[in-house]
């Protein structure tokens, strides 16, 4: 078969997988956007998605996968970002890079990509949710952790990483918690309000730190 982008064509069985993947999390996205992610159920989504409850399960094991996977569909894209800034960054301020020009990207996506509307999406939803804004923050070594530990020549599992990981959550928590009033009452949020939150919120951790001695 044909390669595309150095990759082998996928079968016909893959790709079915692969769709019928991807409409259950676009139905997830609709559905959790519009009434919440704590007051959707599987069986809401399965029929969004026309599939069986039981087909549901065959891709996700809960709802809180689900979840989980729009989580990533964010991370995947922060770390392909994070991967091509210079390693004698700060970690922080690489961070601070590869998230704003993954927010920045989005403009400029594809059709059934992290594109603008998706992302705010998928920002609505965590914000609205007690139990995603939790796992939003919970270390579970993350696209993004792997790229972390690879520009420290350590693993995953290193203190370090877990720490770094902590302390950019507390700052992305607290940038996005500014928004919040905008994102769930109807009020007009655009990426470059993103942006610009997350720059006033980084400018002021690293100003607390710059004390310590350390770059950030």
């Amino acid at each position: 078969m044909a390669e595309v982008r150095g990759e082998p064509a996928l079968g016909l069985r893959e790709r079915k997988k692969r769709r019928t993947r991807a409409t259950l999390i676009d139905a997830a996205v609709a559905l959790c956007d519009r009434q919440g992610f704590d007051g959707t159920t599987v069986d809401q989504i399965a029929a969004v998605a026309d599939v069986s409850p039981r087909t549901f399960s065959r891709y996700f094991a809960t709802k809180d996968a689900i979840a989980t996977a729009l989580i990533d569909e964010v991370l995947s894209t922060v770390a392909r970002e994070l991967v091509r800034l210079p390693r004698e960054l700060g970690q922080f301020e690489a961070l601070r890079r590869a998230y704003i020009a993954m927010a920045q990207g989005t403009r400029r996506a594809p059709a059934g990509a992290l594109t603008s509307d998706r992302l705010l999406q998928i920002m609505r939803i965590i914000v609205t949710s007690p139990a995603l804004r939790h796992a939003a923050t919970e270390y579970r070594a993350s696209a993004v952790d792997t790229v972390m530990a690879q520009r420290l020549g350590t693993t995953v599992g290193d203190r370090r990483i877990k720490l770094i990981a902590a302390v950019w959550a507390a700052v992305l928590m607290t940038a996005l918690t500014e928004l919040t009033d905008d994102l769930t009452t109807g009020g007009r949020v655009e990426i470059d309000d993103m942006v610009a939150v997350l720059d006033l919120t980084y400018a002021e951790f690293a100003g607390e730190i710059a004390g310590l001695g350390q770059a950030v």
